[in-house]
């Protein structure tokens, strides 16, 4: 059922508006903000956080499962996956950009960046263009790659508890359980985006990305945004910035990386379900 539910959740997303209904999280920040106000040591403070809603999704399936031959299961995991799934539209976000670049105007492109990407301001246009190029690597594994891969493995509960953490973890009002949030992230992405990596190696460029993934592959203190940003890059063979529309080519083929990527993913799920 795993493979039914990610097709329709690629298609809700493509050509619905349905995502954009479901992931309001007023309901998590009023818990969080009850939460917050006790002393006690940001990691118990994590876990009951995330106690509290990973316990009732867990009650809500057990119970779907009992009811009408378990019919409701596919429903009430469709909505938790889309829910799950990253914030914002990305080639939106990256509009105010474009038109920036696109025009030769590398200060306006700095503040569009910073504005709508939450980039931090960069002293030349090498930086401002690799870390744009980051950008789009990260929100496209965080929102849907990490997302799948989880969903495939340990279902439903666990893309639950990503997403909230990664909510967390780009919460700076209480660096302390951001820090915690970003920890127990950092060993969810770990394994995904080694995988992810190793997809971009099969449809780009496969011996640089090997020489980069090889170095990293049991390395622990890399960041997964970094690891992404080094083998998506040296997949698409995109080392240097580029200015005006050649550099908006390279994000478009960077885009069409993701999107080949993406596809592999899917057609083995496909496989490995047939198979089992």
């Amino acid at each position: 059922m795993s493979f039914v539910i990610l097709v329709l959740v690629v298609v809700l997303e493509k050509f619905s508006a349905w995502r954009k209904v479901l992931q309001r999280d007023g309901l998590w920040w009023r818990w969080h903000a009850l939460a917050a106000a006790s002393e006690q040591q940001p990691w118990l403070r994590l876990l009951l956080l995330l106690a509290l809603p990973l316990g009732l999704l867990s009650l809500l399936l057990w119970l779907a499962g009992q009811w009408f031959y378990g019919v409701l299961l596919l429903p009430l995991e469709l909505v938790v996956v889309l829910y799950a799934l990253g914030r914002g539209e990305i080639p939106a976000a990256l509009g105010g950009f474009r038109d920036a670049w696109r025009r030769g105007d590398v200060q306006g492109a700095a503040h569009a960046a910073e504005r709508d990407l939450g980039l931090d301001e960069h002293e030349d246009a090498a930086g401002l263009f690799a870390g744009v190029q980051s950008y789009l690597l990260w929100q496209a594994f965080q929102g849907f790659f990490v997302i799948v891969f989880w969903y495939a493995l340990l279902g439903p509960v666990v893309v639950l508890g990503y997403r909230l953490l990664a909510l967390l973890a780009e919460h700076k009002a209480q660096p302390a359980l951001s820090e915690c949030a970003q920890a127990l992230r950092h060993g969810l992405d770990w394994l995904p985006v080694r995988l992810l990596a190793t997809s971009f190696a099969l449809v780009g460029n496969f011996t640089a990305v090997m020489a980069v993934l090889l170095h990293e592959l049991l390395g622990w203190d890399t960041s997964a945004q970094a690891l992404l940003a080094k083998c998506g890059r040296v997949a698409d063979e995109q080392e240097q910035e580029a200015a005006g529309t050649e550099g908006l080519l390279q994000l478009d083929s960077l885009w069409h990386l993701l999107v080949r990527s993406a596809t592999l993913w899917m057609a083995v799920l496909a496989v490995l379900t047939l198979l089992w």
